[in-house]
């Protein structure tokens, strides 16, 4: 989520306060699935925030294999389809 949306505040904070490091995107680095695939294998990244329909794009595109440090994924902003 760009950090100048107010659903970001619990992005930045919820991490901070349970001892977890916080990994954040470069600049419209959130619509390249590629390279948040990077990141994760990278930073070894354990809980995702996704929009369903970017959530949809990141399935499609992302290299997957690359995530298996990734253990919540979270969804919000939009319905989630139930396909989803």
């Amino acid at each position: 989520t760009p950090f100048s949306f107010d659903v970001s505040v619990w992005e930045f904070f919820w991490p901070l306060s349970c001892g977890a490091r916080l990994v954040m995107a470069r600049a419209q680095g959130h619509k390249d699935p590629a390279y948040l695939s990077e990141t994760i294998e990278r930073e070894g990244v354990t809980t995702l925030h996704f929009v369903p329909s970017m959530l949809q794009v990141f399935l499609e595109n992302g290299r997957l294999s690359a995530c298996g440090s990734v253990t919540r994924v979270v969804c919000s902003g939009e319905a989630l389809p139930a396909a989803l």
